[in-house]
């Protein structure tokens, strides 16, 4: 979804930014790189007069750098000033160039940066983990997390050797998102439980869900991609074992599951983020589809453009397994620790994006779409199943119904232990072999030789 949207960002964030004094001020091009920042007024860090802390924010998107406007709102006594860097991750641009500015180090630093879900291993356990601090170096200690309830998976992800150094305002666990009126033809039913109990659990259940689907004239999903994202995130393990390429045996069963698809006419075999899968989500493809798999942002963010006359005839419930799909971390620099008053308002904004469970906390405006006063923003599910369970999760999109009552234990049941710092690049081999066998191309045991080899050839990694 933030890949989908990087462009059009770049664009608004030139015309809605101001150029900051700083190597990130001013879009340098072909990276997209956009500078800007946000001051507070002066009071107890020192005075209107004196100089303010400067913060230096990185970012793909422009979602936290607008966080640090209402940040200021309602911290009106920091002398804080935030210079953000923003680079879309379009054609790859925004790890090297973070990578680049974190090893130089020096006031040019990031002080605070982002990282998604395809690549936040990197920067929490794996290559560049040693550049971040440590929650608890900033104050940001376990009992708080424990006290949110912040969804474990999210935790797993952003810790290392048992020090958490990065946590997301999101959660994203996966729901399957289905028409009430399709449910109500074939199951006799909308009802979430109904459903949930006719596609799962497990996938046998599913695709017998899927026959009496096709039965009716109805696609269960729209292409193979949505079962993906539910198999990649509940197998026991990653695609690195040892160093080297391990396909868990969940994943490999998603060659079958692929071709079954295909060869029983259960989907409208299209690709996930391209023209034919948006118009299954208004029933203008070639079989109205029943559902898709995918937390809060499809819905509040992908779908509700898309649904158009389906609009209200949408319901969630449980999936066949417990999964997640995306999310944004927020990591700190570890040389924030060695300056006490910058490390007081990197810990204090940390605090209030991802652990503050108040009612002026990022995460219950977040969730209750009032990050702008008097204005109804757009809801959305976040990490803290405190704030979830205080807050109103009703959309009209769904019909009415509470998204919370279903992403809360969404977000228990994922899981965080099967990432790698290398999942954007191998996924995107596997799902084009996979779509190759699907086709009936290849043979199973060619499209896993050439899965493996192409991973060898691409990323240099030897298989089991």
């Amino acid at each position: 979804m933030k890949r989908t949207l990087a462009a059009l960002t770049a664009i608004i964030l030139m015309i809605s930014l101001f150029a900051a004094c700083s190597s990130g001020g001013s879009n340098s091009g072909g990276g997209g790189t956009t500078g800007g920042s946000s001051s507070g007024g002066g009071g107890s860090s020192g005075g209107g007069s004196s100089e303010p802390i400067t913060i230096n924010l990185w970012s793909f998107t422009d979602e936290i750098p607008k966080m640090t406007e209402k940040f200021l709102e309602l911290n009106p006594d920091l002398n804080v000033k935030f210079n953000t860097t923003i680079i879309a991750t379009t054609e790859g641009a925004y790890q090297p160039a973070l990578d680049q500015a974190l090893a130089a180090g020096g006031s040019e630093a990031p002080d605070i940066y982002a990282a998604e879900a395809a690549f936040i291993l990197k920067y929490s356990q794996g290559d560049a983990s040693g550049f971040a601090a440590n929650y608890a170096d900033l104050g940001l200690t376990d009992d708080k997390v424990k006290a949110a309830g912040i969804a474990q998976y999210t935790v797993d992800i952003g810790t290392k050797d048992g020090q958490l150094k990065a946590l997301g305002y999101q959660a994203t666990g996966g729901a399957f998102i289905y028409r009430r009126s399709i449910a109500k033809d074939v199951f006799g039913s909308d009802d979430p439980d109904t459903v949930k109990n006719a596609i799962g659990p497990g996938w046998q259940k599913f695709f017998e869900a899927a026959d009496k689907l096709r039965a009716k004239g109805y696609a269960i999903v729209s292409g193979d991609g949505d079962l993906w994202h539910p198999i990649e995130n509940s197998s026991d393990k990653g695609w690195i074992v040892d160093d080297k390429l391990y396909i868990d045996p969940k994943r490999e069963q998603f060659l079958d599951y692929a071709k079954l698809l295909k060869d029983k006419d259960y989907h409208n075999d299209t690709r996930d983020w391209e023209e034919g899968w948006f118009a299954d989500m208004n029933g203008s493809g070639p079989k109205p589809v029943f559902g898709f798999f995918g937390p809060a942002w499809l819905i509040n963010y992908v779908m509700k453009d898309h649904v158009k006359d389906t609009f209200g005839d949408w319901a969630i419930t449980e999936p066949p397994t417990g999964f997640f799909w995306g999310g944004t971390w927020l990591l700190a620099n570890k040389d924030v620790v060695k300056d006490a008053k910058k490390k007081e308002v990197v810990a204090k904004f940390i605090e209030w994006v991802t652990l503050d469970t108040s009612d002026t906390g990022l995460q219950y405006l977040w969730a209750n779409g009032t990050m702008v006063e008097g204005v109804q923003g757009t809801k959305d599910s976040v990490a803290s199943s405190v704030v979830m369970e205080k807050s109103n999760g009703e959309l009209e999109l769904l019909g009415g119904q509470n998204m919370f009552d279903i992403f809360v234990p969404a977000n228990a049941n994922a899981s965080g232990k099967n990432l790698t710092q290398y999942d954007e690049s191998i996924n995107l081999i596997w799902r084009d072999q996979v779509r190759e066998y699907s086709a009936g191309n290849k043979s199973r045991e060619q499209t896993i030789a050439d899965f493996k080899q192409a991973v060898k050839d691409q990323l240099d990694i030897d298989s089991h």
